[in-house]
């Protein structure tokens, strides 16, 4: 019995039957990629942004499949910047340093060095975004070749334009396909971000919405106080670290990371200003800084920002009753230290009262413990013929229960100890 075929099976030709089903699959592949974007709080992406605005090369670390190439993709679409995407790992130096042409008369016109096609492509357009993509597999002589890309935008006799920003991403040695250290001179010119996923993030881009990447809005009339706030937190910091200059790290994968650097601190700089000009988070800024020198330093540094804003001494000491406190333990410790040092500075009986008031309305309005050691301090600065304030009587109570806390804890861990030994034996 002969076999039934299917009217179109019969009378389609083959090709044209597979020419329709690919159109089928084209169509899906479209709705699957079909995606929106919504603003959403992301702290890697405004970072990142902040970066790129701030025209500074930017290196985000991940592991495979993070989503590092479909930011960036995401980032330069948000932007309006055509993307260029170069692997460095496949190119060789002279790719990015030039390609020597011979010229009709070498000995007079020397020989050129001819960039390569991406980068005339750059300089065509006016802008874009160039993603150096798998920077970790790129070899040593690579990564010299990159040098004067990353820090001087010249490739060859040409020079990238001014609206061209630059973006990297790299895996872990220990994940990376034959992967290499970071050299410290190419480390040393990049904004290091740790590229991580978040689970909301992802689960809600799967279906359909990612976050938006906006550049920062930054504020015309706080362009002067941000340059300012920048210069003096990072000066300031250097005044009194000044072995924090130049710190090259003695290990080689850390020396592949952020460190710092006078180049780095001048990378800090512009980005503390941008990111006070735009009113970024603390989280945002934390990022930023100890991507760009290092945990140790950029943690120094946040912390001496926290204490650029504190009341000055004087000020206190002037008007001890109208005085506002920090909430923070930590800042409201250095703000009683600092005053307790200004009166050390210039003892006074009028500044050791009004520091002793300001001790008082401490204790009122925060932890007691806090003025323990302000109070010892204060204490020992008397003169004979000072007269002791009343207000010292309020702080008699505080002062002796927080060091008899002190007594029962030193007993109870003195115990600890001991229970410890004992049972060692």
């Amino acid at each position: 019995m002969p076999t039934c075929t299917p009217y179109a099976a019969a009378d389609t030709p083959s090709d044209q039957v597979h020419a329709s089903q690919l159109d089928v699959a084209a169509e899906l592949l479209t709705l699957l990629r079909d995606a929106t974007t919504e603003p959403r709080p992301d702290i890697q992406l405004e970072a990142l942004t902040l970066a790129v605005a701030a025209d500074l090369p930017v290196l985000l670390w991940g592991e495979p499949g993070i989503g590092k190439t479909a930011a960036l993709t995401q980032l330069a679409a948000a932007l309006d910047l055509p993307l260029t995407t170069v692997i460095a790992s496949v190119h060789e130096p002279s790719d990015f340093s030039g390609l020597p042409i011979v010229g009709d008369d070498p000995a007079e016109q020397g020989v050129p060095m001819a960039p390569p096609d991406w980068a005339v492509r750059l300089v065509r357009a006016g802008r874009g975004l160039l993603f150096l993509d798998e920077l970790s597999t790129a070899p040593p002589a690579v990564q010299a070749a990159l040098l004067r890309l990353v820090l001087e935008r010249r490739i060859g006799a040409l020079r990238l334009p001014p609206d061209v920003r630059i973006v990297a991403a790299a895996n872990p040695r220990s994940s990376a396909a034959d992967g290499w250290e970071l050299s410290p001179p190419l480390a040393n010119r990049f904004v290091h971000l740790q590229w991580t996923h978040d689970h909301d993030v992802v689960v809600r881009g799967l279906g359909g919405t990612w976050p938006r990447a906006t550049l920062p809005r930054l504020d015309p009339a706080r362009l002067p106080e941000a340059v300012d706030f920048a210069r003096r937190a990072v000066c300031g910091l250097l005044t009194g670290r000044p072995k924090l200059v130049h710190q090259l790290p003695s290990s080689e994968t850390r020396r592949g990371g952020p460190w710092p650097s006078p180049r780095s601190w001048e990378m800090t700089l512009s980005l503390i200003a941008f990111a006070t000009a735009a009113g970024s988070s603390r989280e945002v800024l934390s990022l930023l800084v100890r991507g760009t020198v290092g945990d140790g330093p950029g943690l120094e540094l946040l912390a001496s920002l926290d204490r650029m804003d504190l009341p000055d001494p004087e000020t206190l000491l002037a008007d001890p009753a109208g005085a506002a406190l920090p909430e923070r333990g930590d800042l409201r410790q250095a703000v009683l230290d600092g005053v307790v040092a200004a009166v050390r500075g210039r003892p006074e009986k009028s500044r050791w009262d009004a520091a002793w008031a300001l001790l008082v309305r401490a204790v009122e309005t925060g932890a007691p413990d806090l003025v323990v050691v302000p109070a010892t301090t204060l204490a020992s600065l008397r003169q004979e013929d000072w007269d002791v304030p009343a207000s010292i009587e309020r702080l008699a109570g505080a002062v002796s229960v927080s060091r008899r806390a002190d007594q029962a804890a030193d007993r109870v861990a003195a115990r600890a100890a001991a229970v410890a030994a004992k049972a060692g034996r």
